[in-house]
């Protein structure tokens, strides 16, 4: 009986390892490259459907499609959705999370919403102290409904 429980056990981390959710980097200057043309203006009204249903309204960026780079160094290109989120290590090493179509960059800072569920909690970080950025799909099951403006 102990045997059985072992190997599902060893059964089920394999599974959980090999559909673990992948994550990438961008670069504080791809990511001010990427949204140089996007200022407050050009965010789009979006509808968000969440996992049991519920809906949301706000303000996102219009990227569709976020440049970023896999653990190898190879460009990749991957779909913007709600479900991406994205962790900002600055140079105190203080790990900030965001959802990404939720962000906004200018010049000098990255400005973005951190809950889903409460927009008034927003951080800012300057460009100059951002060390890493990775991002990735955090397989929550938010879906855009709907995408005005595309």
């Amino acid at each position: 009986m102990e045997k059985t429980f072992l190997k599902i056990g060893v059964l089920l981390m394999t599974c959980l390892s090999l559909n673990s959710c992948a994550t990438y980097l961008i670069s504080p200057d791809s990511l001010k490259a990427q949204f140089s043309n996007i200022d407050s203006s050009k965010l789009i009204p979006v509808i968000v459907q969440g996992p049991v249903g519920e809906r949301y309204n706000y303000l996102a960026n219009p990227i569709t499609v976020i440049k970023c780079t896999d653990k190898n160094g190879n460009q990749i290109g991957l779909n913007n959705s709600p479900a991406i989120e994205m962790r900002v290590t600055d140079i105190n090493n203080k790990k900030t999370i965001f959802y990404f179509d939720r962000i906004f960059v200018s010049n000098t800072s990255l400005t973005g919403v951190r809950s889903r569920f409460i927009s008034s909690i927003t951080k800012t970080i300057p460009l100059k102290d951002i060390i890493k950025i990775e991002v990735q799909d955090g397989g929550k099951k938010f879906k855009y409904l709907d995408r005005h403006g595309l």
